[in-house]
């Protein structure tokens, strides 16, 4: 914003000087605190000058270090949590890998990712977003066939009430415990929609997290939206595939848009129904070099021509399945450039219940392409118009990458 008059400047100008002065004498005041209170309590000089101690020390050593100067010294000793002071030394050090898919999971928290694998959870179904412009909580879209769909929640609703407790922009971290429950439970929500607000009571359920949805189109194409690798997605599709067939669908439309990866072993069973026997998938190299080829297994199920739909969140999993059919000519990729996560995780429980999740392979194309950082460009590149804010919210007739799919299947 502008100044408009010069008073306003000055004033300014007198507010940020006495700021700095007053920055400066408080951090003079607190070095000379600290200085007076080190050179009063020599049994410091140890800890804090002699780094060629702690450099040579081991990490466990160090820690002690740490724990016992916060056991003599730290004023709330009594508010201590333990657990949590160890949970936050491991996420640190593992965060020092400076690699954003190894996580260290602590125990208190295997159960939810466990539930994002599997792809079901208990509650009322709904993707929700901090919206930095409204500074509410938004549903970016509910689940299909979810209790929040089903009760009427829509995509652009903001949760400003759950259970008689207001909630806004900050609050994002805990809504959702709140929100989630024991299933057969109710919980109350108060949705703001187009300046109205809406009382909802809906009950907790079992909700598969991501769904796989499929409709049958013109010219006897068959469209699937694939949201996510689950536990028995191959299996899943498979099913909606066989019933298009049953309705008369000749070639495929599948969409990845969105798709941010899941189980791999899941996607390359999906691959091994479109491709025949004695494939190449994919490739994958260890740390020590070790590079092994993933083949599929079974002689080709489905042979009707396919096309893949892919955008910029289209990721892992689901750029292994898109390169595996574009390398080996099996499909035409219409979107915009993929993610580029071409890196594996394994996910290890530890002895107390606690997991890592560690990056442990890196997976090249059939072609041997690089994908990581890189993505997977695709054979038409299409973008949706400007004025789409929210896929999930798409009209058919905005859509221009399912069109120029459909047009490209009726030829």
């Amino acid at each position: 914003m502008n100044d408009k008059h010069e008073g306003t400047a000055q004033r300014i100008y007198r507010v940020i000087m006495i700021i700095i002065l007053t920055a400066f004498i408080t951090f003079m005041v607190t070095s000379i605190a600290l200085y007076t209170y080190f050179t009063k309590n020599p049994a410091y000089t140890l800890i804090t000058g002699d780094n060629t101690y702690l450099e040579n020390s081991s990490l466990e050593t160090y820690l002690n270090t740490i724990k016992s100067v916060i056991d003599k010294n730290y004023l709330w000793k009594e508010k201590i949590d333990e657990q949590k002071l160890k949970d936050s030394a491991i996420e640190g050090y593992v965060e020092g890998l400076g690699d954003k898919y190894t996580e260290y999971i602590p125990k208190n928290e295997m159960d939810d990712f466990t539930e994002n694998i599997t792809g079901s959870f208990v509650g009322i179904g709904v993707y929700m977003i901090a919206d930095e412009d409204s500074e509410k909580i938004i549903v970016y879209y509910p689940i299909p066939d979810s209790p929040a769909e089903k009760a009427g929640i829509k995509s652009g609703d903001a949760i400003i009430n759950v259970d008689g407790k207001d909630y806004g922009y900050d609050d994002f971290d805990t809504i959702a415990d709140n929100i989630k429950g024991e299933e057969g439970t109710k919980v109350k929500l108060v949705i703001e929609r187009d300046g109205q607000k809406l009382d909802f009571e809906i009950t907790r359920q079992r909700v598969e997290t991501n769904p796989i949805s499929s409709k049958s189109l013109n010219n006897n194409i068959g469209y699937i939206k694939l949201p996510s690798f689950d536990t028995d997605s191959s299996k899943r599709l498979k099913e909606k595939i066989d019933d298009l067939i049953s309705k008369g669908a000749k070639s495929l439309i599948l969409d990845l848009r969105n798709n941010g990866g899941g189980i791999v072993d899941e996607a390359n069973k999906i691959a091994d129904l479109f491709l025949d026997k004695g494939k190449t998938i994919m490739t994958t190299k260890d740390n020590k070099g070790k590079e092994e080829t993933e083949k599929t297994k079974s002689k080709i199920e489905y042979d009707f021509p396919i096309i893949v739909l892919t955008n910029e969140n289209t990721a892992s999993a689901s750029e292994i399945l898109t390169a595996a059919l574009k390398d080996n000519s099996r499909a035409k990729v219409i979107g915009t450039k993929t993610f580029g996560k071409g890196v594996i995780q394994t996910v290890i429980t530890l002895l107390d219940g606690s997991g890592l999740k560690i990056t442990t392979a890196e997976y090249f194309t059939p072609n041997g392409t690089e994908i990581n950082k890189k993505g997977i460009s695709p054979d038409i590149e299409i973008k949706l118009p400007d004025t789409v804010k929210n896929i999930y919210a798409l009209k058919d007739e905005d859509d221009t990458q399912l069109n120029k799919a459909i047009e490209e299947l009726s030829k």
